[in-house]
């Protein structure tokens, strides 16, 4: 909710602009930016881009055969608070959230995937997991008999 409120409000990006580091200036785009985001440039970045380059065909658009999860929320000056607080949400059919009140926990789908990769690049990670992470390589994956209500997206392949 902070990042759409500095992408969709030009004087309070400038005003938390006023308060960081000059390094954090260097480093980021936010201070080029003049313009607002409009509500639709905000639903394709935080929904339809994401589900699009992920390869999720009934995720990110209300057509025939989506999932319609649709979130309602009442216009705010505040973007950050509006977008802290939604109306509605919809998910799979069911209203998890009612006039800002949550009606039902919800336990969604596990989205992964399985990708293709070379087995032999697992003897070049192999001692890079040992010596710096805290939990051993054999140990990394995650066993599929975690995986409550999962779903394997296929990424699309590039001819």
């Amino acid at each position: 909710p902070e990042i759409i409120q500095l992408l969709m409000d030009r004087t309070y990006r400038q005003e938390v602009l006023k308060r960081v580091h000059p390094r954090v200036l260097e480093r980021s785009v936010l201070k080029d930016l003049d313009r607002q985001y409009t509500m639709n440039e905000i639903a394709i970045i935080t929904r339809a881009g994401p589900a699009r380059l992920l390869g999720l065909k009934n995720k990110g658009h209300l057509g025939v055969g989506a999932d319609a999860d649709i979130t309602i929320y009442d216009e705010m000056d505040d973007k950050e608070q509006m977008f802290n607080a939604p109306r509605y949400v919809i998910k799979d059919g069911n209203i998890i959230i009612e006039d800002h009140e949550i009606r039902m926990d919800y336990g969604g789908r596990i989205l992964h995937a399985t990708p293709e990769y070379d087995g032999a690049i697992e003897q070049v990670i192999r001692p890079f997991f040992e010596d710096y992470y805290s939990i051993r390589f054999d140990n990394y994956a995650v066993a599929d008999s975690y995986l409550h209500r999962h779903e394997v997206i296929a990424p699309e392949t590039k001819n």
